[in-house]
């Protein structure tokens, strides 16, 4: 049994490792359980073929196009449908062998944000239908659904085909509401509402930690025999160490004895990157002869309630006095993501808000530590004092001392970062498919068991 997966069996504040056996034989599975065939998989806001670190795109759309290449790998195929935004590219796009991209029209190509897409929700429904009318009677096994929005099409799809509904929350509304940034703008009571009703619906519920399941049941009333949790994972071939730090540095332009913490996500104030930007001048005020040797690069593009003022975070690094400091940069593919992350001293993720926190698992991967929020899933992903070190709160003070560390001792970047890289062996993405192959096994086998059951 994987390590990845466990059945949350007592409500929060229960000790993990005194149920961790427990747990494991509750979802271990006999030989003859079947391995679910193909699955329906739903992303109805973002496409995983959209460049991460734009509009809405970001670990969500890495971690289904990881699991899905994994699912695949491991002998499921995954069909995955999704909303058109563009007309260029064909209804169905071959991402892998054994991975299908459906897209589906719903609305207008462009223009539409996620607060409007409730709305297209039906004419989605119905192109979902379309696509399973077109096969034998039994084709999908299963429906795994990616957010809130997809849930609501998964339950109804789920229902239609006689087929269990495995969701996958990602974020919730009433977590996000409880640690809203200043200025943000709150989930609104529609989506309380719709993810209460996709937790009561939901054969399975697959939480990224234990922290996250404990929210379910506190938050949502979610059973605690129907979750699951299962560590998403990295793409360990593409993000790992690759020579000299100083020559990613080179590649990218960047000084090759600069001090460089780094931001890598999309800019909006549940990501905090105007807490970096903040640290960043305090460190340069106490010190001034920072400004000739430290770099602060920000890549990634405005995203959610960001978009309302996508310049803000230049007009505070002038405001701050570091304009001259910071370098932004527009999201990148993978590939040049992995030298961002091998060239920075250290990245810096103060969210509020993260139910995992892939990128502090693959800068880890690449050997960079981590200096992070102590929120959600990211004291799992990093190792306070080991990987890198868990900041409490958001006060830019907390965050300028924990990078004063890294000045203080400048061999501590390499020390950390052979640690980091170490840990996030722990998160590839082949053991979070088994594990996800084995809820998928366990919700079949549960709705087959109360299909011959005259009580059922």
């Amino acid at each position: 049994m994987s390590h990845y997966v466990s059945r949350l069996g007592q409500r929060r504040g229960s000790h993990p490792s005194r149920t961790h056996q427990s747990r494991s034989a509750l979802l271990r599975l006999s030989g003859a359980a079947r391995r679910v065939r193909r699955v329906a998989m739903l992303s109805v806001h973002t496409s995983p073929l959209h460049q991460p670190g734009t509009g809405d795109a970001g670990g969500m759309n890495v971690y289904i196009v990881e699991l899905a290449r994994q699912l695949a790998a491991q002998g499921t195929e995954v069909e995955i449908f999704t909303r058109a935004t563009t007309g260029a590219l064909e209804p169905t796009v071959e991402l892998v062998p054994g991975v299908l991209v459906r897209h589906i029209d719903a609305g207008p190509y462009e223009g539409l944000s996620k607060e409007e897409l409730p709305a297209q929700l039906c004419a989605f429904t119905h192109g979902v239908m379309q696509v399973w009318a077109g096969h034998r009677p039994g084709y999908y096994d299963l429906v795994h659904s990616h957010y809130w929005l997809s849930g609501h099409v998964g339950w109804l799809a789920a229902q239609r085909w006689g087929v269990p509904l495995v969701h996958a929350m990602h974020t919730m509304a009433k977590v996000k509401n409880a640690a809203l940034a200043a200025g943000d703008t709150p989930e609104p009571a529609a989506r309380v509402i719709g993810e209460t009703q996709i937790v009561r619906a939901a054969d399975r519920l697959i939480a990224n930690t234990a922290e996250e399941a404990g929210e379910l049941m506190h938050h949502y009333e979610a059973p605690a025999e129907r979750t699951a949790v299962v560590h998403p994972g990295v793409n360990l071939d593409r993000f790992r160490p690759s020579g000299a730090r100083s020559a990613a540095r080179a590649r990218l332009g960047l000084p090759p004895d600069a001090f460089i913490p780094l931001f890598a996500g999309r800019i909006q104030p549940l990501k905090a990157p105007d807490v970096l930007l903040r640290a960043a001048a305090l460190l340069v005020d106490e010190d001034p002869s920072l400004r000739g040797r430290m770099v602060v690069p920000v890549v990634g593009g405005p995203s959610g309630s960001g978009l309302a003022k996508p310049e803000g975070l230049q007009k505070l690094a002038a405001r701050l006095g570091i304009a001259d400091l910071v370098h932004f940069r527009p999201p990148v593919g993978q590939e040049q993501l992995a030298d961002w992350y091998r060239a920075a001293s250290v990245l810096v993720m103060p969210s509020y808000s993260e139910s995992f926190g892939l990128v502090a698992a693959e800068a880890q991967a690449c050997g960079t530590p981590v200096v992070a929020a102590a929120v959600g899933g990211l004291p799992v992903v990093v190792r306070d004092g080991d990987s890198g070190f868990l900041v409490e709160g958001h006060e830019p003070a907390g965050y300028a001392r924990a990078l004063r560390r890294f000045l203080d001792d400048p061999a501590l970047t390499d020390r950390l970062g052979a640690a980091a890289a170490a840990h996030a062996q722990n998160f590839g993405w082949g053991a979070a498919a088994e594990a996800t192959a084995e809820v998928y096994a366990a919700a079949s086998q549960e709705r087959r068991r109360r299909l011959r059951s005259p009580h059922g």
